[in-house]
């Protein structure tokens, strides 16, 4: 396969890259964003984007929390450390325990591709402390085209997906919908979800937490999906852009958690609106509108735990956000400039009841209907001289946090900015660096969650902290890019330093702030050893200490941060039609874990995948693969308390991988 192409799948790394039409990746241009395309075709084994990501990138670890909606963990940052982004507008979970993270909300099959941001280098949205996970979803063609997917694979997993595009010079429309279907996975020992969990807490005091016996076998989840979109070229220089994309997950299990997700529906609507050439000092003034609701009510009804005197015990979560953007561009004496102001209102709300399934009884608030108004002004400058490109960006951010209840309020005002630069230094070889500060307010969990009083008589402990400060990132990145006729190779190391980082003090049972640091290195490229074999490798490492130990504790250890991870894969085009490839992702056991705040030292592992994709003609498309070929039994994520958990005894349970999965998908294309 030719050169060009495997640059737009592996190593593309952007300064302002604009990632709604990349065409062939032009690495000498890119510095910092990977960009993934193609996903629903290099990884179709299921809609999980979090798994489909892990695979791709050696800087992405997941966290499995179930067979689908699984988060990820960029670099070493989780949660709203990092941005999640899709066509420009955001969408947060509703559960405070994570069990329907932003890219759960986006199935693979839906997907452009994925620009991947490391670093603070991200001034037009709110919140990119660390990286940003940027979402294209697929773009409407004039030409009457489309395609159907039938997959199947291992525990009785099924899906069909279809999606058809056309339109005309004026008006082009796109519609996609998905539906799938699993039973619970076994890991490479056998056993599924439910076996797990009776396994880790048989003969404890948490043996209620296990799945009835009427529950034990059923199905790990149902998901459905709904994409549309309609452009409209009003004129020959203004066109406007409708997307709606909607998710409905049931019944999703959560075994080393003591409550499922009896349903997770959710809504996300953009509006674009573009104008073109308006003069000298504007040649693209664009408006953007976004809005996205999640609901998500979580329940012990499928546990052991239900057949007690408080009945099924629920968390009824909703969150919503709205968003605008205004932004102007234009070139002015070989410089790019670009300003525009940005707002978002984030809510979160949350009630605890009891006997939810007979006769419902409200207990106290989980999250007491808390609003974070953001309000931000943006402006970047980037030019090339001879052999150097830089670009220079700020943001002010002012920021309010204000729950409806008696809790306090909060106002932040921040500047955050970054300068990133590269040297070209000869046709293949370029040197880069950045240095940034960046900023993210708490989430509402982190300042006003409260956990449940079965007994209803009080508002129950405050676990958020209203007195939190902002995170401010200070980071510098380092790195240089080789581009020669036999691969590409990329490395970068970087330092971070995090001020008031938000952790959480196990032994207070409330989150708070430390200062720490986090610094690493990655490695990535492709070696194209003939026109029909590519080697593609990559491996991240990250350290992260806290300046100081958190009250009342002794370990320095930042949580949640992946030991050194590696990837290796190899693709061999036999013909035209016909592709094979094998890919191995390993990581190094944990040795450095907040055992203070409930992590656990985890093995090494490593697994081998094997794909053949074959073009049976120019409509229709075979693939088979085989994950986790060896069978493998072994966990990758950790178990930090910030999360609730359920403790098997000492420690709390891990859940472990899906064992070997073998799956097949059909094709059709028109």
């Amino acid at each position: 396969m030719k050169k060009t192409i495997y640059l737009s799948v592996i190593c593309s790394m952007a300064i302002g890259a604009n990632t709604q039409d990349l065409g062939t990746i032009n690495v000498v241009k890119k510095v910092d964003t990977k960009v993934i395309q193609d996903l629903n075709k290099q990884d179709i084994k299921s809609a999980d984007l979090a798994e489909a990501l892990t695979k791709q990138s050696a800087s992405i670890s997941i966290q499995r929390r179930s067979a689908i909606a699984n988060d990820i963990v960029l670099r070493g940052q989780r949660k709203d450390n990092i941005n999640v982004i899709v066509d420009g507008g955001k969408i947060y979970g509703a559960c405070p325990n994570r069990m329907d993270p932003p890219t759960s909300h986006i199935i693979t099959s839906n997907i452009k591709d994925v620009a991947i941001v490391e670093g603070p280098y991200d001034e037009e949205n709110f919140g990119t402390l660390s990286g940003a996970v940027k979402i294209t979803t697929k773009k409407p063609s004039k030409k009457l085209s489309g395609e159907v997917n039938i997959n199947g694979g291992s525990w009785g997993y099924k899906k069909f997906g279809a999606t058809v595009s056309g339109g005309n010079d004026r008006v082009r429309v796109l519609v996609g919908a998905s539906t799938q279907t699993s039973d619970q996975y076994k890991d490479g020992d056998g056993n599924t979800m439910a076996q797990q969990l009776k396994n880790a807490t048989d003969g404890t005091a948490n043996a209620k937490q296990q799945y009835k016996a009427s529950e034990f076998d059923r199905e790990a989840y149902t998901k459905k999906s709904f994409l549309s979109k309609i452009y409209i070229d009003i004129n020959d220089n203004q066109e406007l852009r409708l997307s709606y994309t909607g998710n409905r997950s049931d019944n999703v299990l959560y075994p080393s958690t003591g409550m499922d997700a009896i349903s997770d529906d959710s809504d996300l609507y953009n509006l674009q609106y573009i104008v073109n050439n308006l003069g000298k000092y504007s040649q693209k003034l664009s408006f953007e509108y976004y809005y996205s609701t999640v609901d998500h009510p979580m329940t012990t009804q499928y546990r052991k735990s239900s057949s007690g005197a408080a009945g099924t015990v629920a968390n009824v979560m909703s969150s919503s956000i709205s968003g605008a953007k205004i932004k102007n561009e234009f070139n002015l004496n070989g410089a790019k400039i670009t300003y525009g102001v940005d707002s978002s209102r984030r809510n979160w709300d949350g009630r605890y009841y009891k006997k939810y399934t007979t006769k419902p009884v409200a207990l106290n608030k989980s999250i007491p209907d808390v609003d974070t108004t953001n309000s931000a002004i943006f402006a970047s400058f980037s030019k090339k001289v001879n052999n150097f490109e830089y670009k220079t960006a700020l943001r002010y951010d002012h920021t309010k946090i204000d729950p409806s209840n008696n809790d306090a309020s909060k106002t932040y005002n921040d500047i955050s900015g970054y300068i990133f630069g590269y040297y070209l230094a000869n046709d293949s070889l370029k040197y880069f660096v950045g240095v940034g500060k960046s900023i993210r307010v708490p989430d509402q969990k982190e300042s006003h969650f409260r956990a449940k009083d079965l007994t209803g008589a009080t508002a129950g402990k405050l676990v958020g902290n209203p007195n939190l400060k902002e995170t401010q990132n200070y980071e510098l990145d380092l790195g240089l890019v080789n581009d020669g006729d036999n691969g590409i190779f990329k490395t970068k190391v970087f330092y971070s330093k995090l001020k008031n980082f938000i952790v959480y003090n196990a032994t207070a049972k409330q989150y708070q702030n430390v200062d720490a640091k986090l610094y690493g290195f990655s490695i990535n490229g492709s070696y194209f050893a003939t026109d029909k074999l590519t080697f593609d490798y990559s491996a991240s490492y990250q350290r992260g200490k806290k300046d100081n130990p958190l009250a009342g504790q002794t370990d320095t250890n930042l949580p949640s941060i992946p030991p050194l991870k590696v990837n290796f894969g190899l693709t061999y085009d036999y013909d035209e039609s016909l592709s094979l490839n094998a890919n191995v992702v390993a990581s190094a056991k944990w040795t450095n874990y907040d055992k203070d705040n409930g992590e656990q030292e985890i093995p090494s592992w490593s697994v081998l995948n094997l794909k053949a994709s074959k073009d049976i003609n120019k409509k229709f498309n075979f693939t088979f693969g085989i994950d986790n070929v060896f069978d493998k039994s072994y966990a990758v994520s950790n178990t930090y308390k910030d999360l609730t958990l359920v403790s098997g005894g000492n420690d709390v349970m891990l859940l472990n991988e899906p064992g070997r999965y073998i799956y097949a998908n059909l094709r059709y294309k028109f």
